[in-house]
C-alpha cells in the first residue's frame, strides 16, 4: 500500500497545526507498533478522576516531535549545528521515546511481566523497527541511549528539561483541567542554547524555569498522584496479579490472545524474545477492559470484586498520611474483612494494603537544568533563582497512602 502525499499536517488541540517533518517520520507512524499508541492512554486510571484524561500516547508523541522541531529551529538560529541527519534521528528517537509502554501505561510493569521496564521495551521495539526500516533508525538509536557523541542531543529527549516533560506537562493539564501544570512550553525552547555540547537555558528564561518546576510538583501531587487514580492503579496490578494467579492454579480465564499470552507464561528479560515483543504488540487498553468486563463475573471473589470496582468506579477507600500507616491498624482492617466475608488472610491482602508515593519536582544532583548568565557563567536553576522554594522543590517529599474497603450502609 503507498501513500502518495506523505507530508501530512495534523490538527492538535494543543498546538494547532503539526506538519509531518518527512517521508520517513510519516511512514513510521504509520507502523502498526506505533499506531498502536492510540490505544493506549497517556495517563492510565487517570480518567476516573479527570473524565477528559482520555488522550493517548500517540498524542502525547506527535506534540513532542512537533516541540523538538521548534527546539531544533532555535538552536540553529543560535549557531549550533544540527545536521539534517541529527534533526532527523532526534525527531525519532522522541517520536519512539515511549512506544514500549503496556496497557494503562505502568500497570503491566508491576504484574505481568516481571522485571522488564517500559524503556527496555521501548529499545526492543526500535530496533525491531530499524531492521524494518533498513537500519535508517541507527542514529536515532545512538541518541536515545546517549552513546552518541552529541550530548546535548540526549538531553532534548531525556533531561530534566526535555521535550517529553514540555509536552506532556502541559497536554495533561489540557486534558485534565488542572490549569496548574498549563506551563509555556514555546517560551521555554526560545530560551534553549548549548555550551560546551550542554543543554542550558539562557538567564532571561529562569522565571519560565521555575513555573515549569512548580507546575511539575503541583501536577504530580494533585493529577499524577492524586489518590483516586492512586488507588485505581493498586487495583489494576492486583486484578493482573490475582488472573495471573488463578491461572497458575489451573483455572481457565476468557482473555485475548495476547493477554493470555502474558498470563499463561511466565515472562521476565530472560525470555522477552522477539515472538514476545511482537504479542506484546498486540496488547492494548481495550484487552484489559474487555478482560476485566468478563472476570466481574468470575466466582472467585477477589478477582470479580477487584474488576467490579474499576468497571463501576466503586474503589476502596484510600487515605494519604505524612506518617507510615501502623501494623496494628492494617491488621485490624484486614482481619474484619477476612471475617465480614470468611476469605483467607491471602485473599484479604487484595484489598486492605498500604504503600508509599514519592515526588521529586526537582533532582539536582544529576543531569540539572543549568541557567547560562549573560557574562557567560554558568549555573544550577536552584542557585541562580532567588526563589526560595526551588530549594525545597529539590528534596524528596514521601506520603503514605492506607486502602481498605468502603463501610457499606
Amino acid at each position: 500500500m503507498t501513500s502518495t502525499n506523505k507530508l501530512k499536517i495534523l490538527n492538535d488541540p494543543i498546538y494547532g497545526f503539526i506538519t509531518i517533518p518527512s517521508e520517513r517520520i510519516f511512514s513510521i507512524i504509520e507502523h502498526p507498533y506505533f499506531q498502536r499508541l492510540r490505544r493506549i492512554s497517556q495517563m492510565g486510571m487517570s480518567y476516573l478522576v479527570y473524565p477528559g484524561a482520555h488522550h493517548t500516547r500517540f498524542h502525547h508523541a506527535i506534540g513532542c516531535v512537533h516541540l523538538m522541531q521548534k527546539a531544533v529551529q532555535i538552536l540553529r538560529h543560535k549557531g549550533v549545528i544540527i545536521s539534517e541527519a541529527e534533526e532527523e534521528a532526534l525527531q525519532i528517537a522522541i517520536l519512539l521515546h515511549d512506544i514500549g509502554h503496556g496497557p494503562f501505561s505502568h500497570a503491566m510493569e508491576h504484574s505481568i511481566v516481571e522485571g522488564v521496564d517500559h524503556e527496555s521495551i521501548s529499545l526492543l521495539f526500535m530496533e525491531e523497527m530499524n531492521r524494518d526500516f533498513n537500519q535508517s533508525l541507527t542514529l536515532a538509536l545512538q541518541i536515545f541511549r546517549g552513546t552518541y557523541n552529541r550530548r546535548f542531543l540526549n538531553q532534548l529527549i531525556s533531561s530534566q528539561l526535555d521535550m517529553d516533560r514540555l509536552d506532556y506537562l502541559k497536554r495533561d493539564s489540557f486534558y485534565t483541567g488542572a490549569a496548574e501544570g498549563n506551563i509555556n512550553s514555546e517560551r521555554l525552547i526560545t530560551m534553549l542554547n548549548v555550551v560546551n555540547d550542554d543543554l542550558v537555558i539562557e538567564e532571561k528564561g529562569i522565571y519560565s524555569v521555575e513555573k515549569f518546576l512548580v507546575a511539575r510538583r503541583l501536577m504530580y501531587w494533585q493529577v499524577y498522584l492524586h489518590k483516586t487514580s492512586l488507588v485505581a492503579e493498586q487495583l489494576l496490578i492486583r486484578v493482573l496479579k490475582r488472573a495471573k494467579e488463578l491461572v497458575e492454579k489451573g483455572e481457565k480465564l476468557n482473555a485475548s490472545k495476547a493477554l493470555s499470552y502474558f498470563l499463561y507464561n511466565k515472562i521476565g528479560p530472560e525470555n522477552f524474545s522477539s515472538e514476545t515483543l511482537s504479542v506484546f504488540a498486540r496488547l492494548d487498553d481495550y484487552d484489559i477492559i474487555s478482560a476485566m468486563k468478563e472476570w466481574q463475573y468470575h466466582n472467585d471473589f477477589v478477582l470479580s470484586n477487584l474488576c467490579n470496582m474499576i468497571i463501576n468506579r466503586d474503589l476502596l477507600k484510600v487515605k494519604i498520611k505524612k506518617k507510615k500507616p501502623s501494623v496494628e491498624k492494617l491488621e485490624k482492617r484486614r482481619i474484619a474483612l477476612q471475617e465480614k466475608e470468611s476469605i483467607s488472610a491471602e485473599e484479604a491482602d487484595y484489598f486492605v494494603f498500604s504503600g508509599e508515593v514519592t515526588n521529586t519536582a526537582y533532582k539536582s544532583e544529576n543531569n540539572n537544568i543549568n541557567i547560562l548568565h549573560k557574562n557567560g557563567k554558568i549555573s544550577d536553576v536552584a542557585k541562580a533563582s532567588d526563589q526560595l522554594n526551588l530549594k525545597a522543590l529539590s528534596k524528596t517529599v514521601v506520603k503514605y497512602y492506607i486502602c481498605y474497603p468502603k463501610a457499606k450502609h
